[in-house]
């Protein structure tokens, strides 16, 4: 069956309904209960389980694969280091610095999120005009062709092509960001249709996607002796993935769990006939959902999402992936090849999926509680903490106050947790807390402010990493 954009659901929601809505129960209905009683959306029928939890996997592997592009990006950082320096013809790792290599994550999160920001506005435009079908599988598509090329420049020698191989890199960047957050935004909301524990786990899903790319770095760091070997293993499996995300998305229509929550109500039915007409004008408009009364719901939510990500993107990965071991002279593999990969990008990422998926038991606070965006201040501290740890090379603070290992393990873990709870609550809340006909734009709006945030905290990624 087409899922097509506009086949929101049509009920109208009680604004009590977040006092019910705590809970990510398996077979719940975001609907109160005596709602749902009075007005069912499809009469003499049961509401289907999601057996074996297959729709839940689904989107858990959706959630993977609308992040993985990104993080197999920022985590291959041995490699684009070898191809963007002036001794690129090295293969054992040795190489010196370079201009475009030091500041290569910082270009990197630019490149990739203000794109990203610009997608996410059409996507909102294009809510009610194209069908989520449409988008999530022509934006999986492009991220496919892209990294194809990937992979094969990775045999390519650009030694004398530096500066063209970084622009191509920056310009795939920034189309497969772009193309993955019309895919996250319009899978993102689509599961506003569903119970808060698809939401969850799409969320808890591409945190998972920044865990295996981590691990898949570390095994290539280990396995091949060759950069160039490791890194075209590294893409391949990206590659893949893509496509298993796709075969994915075109199993969904065809479950009875998730063709319940995607139709729209029957129309003729008593307490549907103002959802079906409103559903209809939808398509037959191809309107713009209306912004203020999402806005209005969701405003406070917005900006809690907005502040997680950009104190995270702040510190991750521009300065976190340049802290040294202090113990780097020591010429152990674990202070010079392992040091940065684990307590960078795979601690981060594991307790980022750690605190992602400690919301699908715990929901505190509140959608509602001023404790959750004082939570979301409080993590401004976690920024100069890491600004005075072993970053190298340091050009103006030479002063380094955390001068043991043990620091930025302690601090990567803990911005890794808070991104993971703190930004998993409210993006879950988002779509909840608005008309049920207003989820999905609802959720494409939180998806804005989550990318809002990257991309202005990557800017300033760049002037805390000139600053150090």
């Amino acid at each position: 069956m087409r899922m097509e954009g506009s086949e929101t659901l049509q009920a109208s929601v009680n604004s009590s309904y977040l006092n019910a809505a705590e809970s990510l129960d398996d077979d719940q209905d975001p609907l109160l209960p005596s709602e749902a009683e009075a007005s069912p959306r499809f009469p003499g029928t049961q509401r289907p389980h999601d057996s074996y939890n297959l729709v839940y996997a689904i989107f858990f592997l959706l959630g993977v694969g609308s992040l993985l592009p990104w993080n197999f990006f920022i985590t291959a950082k041995h490699y684009w280091v070898y191809k963007l320096t002036n001794a690129s013809g090295q293969t054992d790792g040795q190489v010196p610095r370079s201009n475009l290599s030091d500041y290569f994550e910082s270009y990197l999160s630019i490149a990739s999120t203000v794109p990203s920001v610009l997608c996410l506005v059409l996507n909102f435009l294009l809510v009610n005009k194209v069908s989520p079908a449409v988008r999530v599988l022509s934006s999986l598509a492009v991220i496919l062709l892209v990294f194809m090329v990937t992979t094969v420049l990775v045999k390519i020698d650009t030694t004398e092509r530096r500066e063209e191989f970084f622009v191509v890199t920056l310009v795939s960047v920034a189309v497969v960001s772009g193309t993955s957050n019309i895919f996250t935004g319009s899978v993102f909301g689509v599961t506003g249709r569903f119970p808060m524990r698809i939401s969850q786990a799409l969320i808890s899903g591409q945190a998972m996607g920044g865990t295996l790319s981590a691990v898949a770095s570390l095994i290539d760091l280990a396995a091949a002796h060759d950069i160039t070997d490791s890194a075209l293993a590294y893409f391949l499996t990206a590659d893949v993935f893509i496509l298993l995300c796709i075969f994915a998305y075109l199993l969904l229509p065809h479950l009875h769990y998730s063709r319940y929550y995607m139709l729209p109500p029957p129309c003729g039915v008593p307490g549907n006939d103002g959802a079906c007409a409103e559903d209809q004008q939808a398509r037959d408009t191809g309107g713009v959902p209306p912004l203020r009364p999402i806005l209005k719901k969701t405003a406070v939510l917005g900006l809690c999402v907005f502040y997680v990500f950009f104190i995270s993107i702040m510190v991750f990965p521009a300065v976190s992936s340049g802290i040294q071991s202090v113990h780097k002279e020591s010429g152990s593999p674990w202070t010079n090849e392992y040091f940065v990969p684990l307590t960078s990008f795979f601690l981060y990422n594991a307790a980022d999926f750690c605190g992602r998926q400690a919301t699908a038991w715990v929901q505190v606070p509140g959608p509602r509680s001023r404790l959750l965006p004082s939570l979301v201040l409080l993590r401004t501290a976690l920024v100069p903490l890491f600004m005075f740890c072993n970053y190298q090379p340091r050009d103006h603070l030479q002063t380094v106050f955390f001068a043991q290992d043990v620091y930025p393990v302690v601090f990567i873990s803990l911005l890794g947790l808070t991104n993971g709870y703190l930004g998993t609550l409210p993006m879950i809340y988002g779509p909840k807390v608005v008309r049920r006909d207003l989820a999905e734009a609802a959720g494409v709006v939180m998806s804005f402010f989550l990318m809002l945030g990257l991309a202005i905290g990557s800017a300033f990624s760049i002037l805390i990493v000139h600053s150090i």
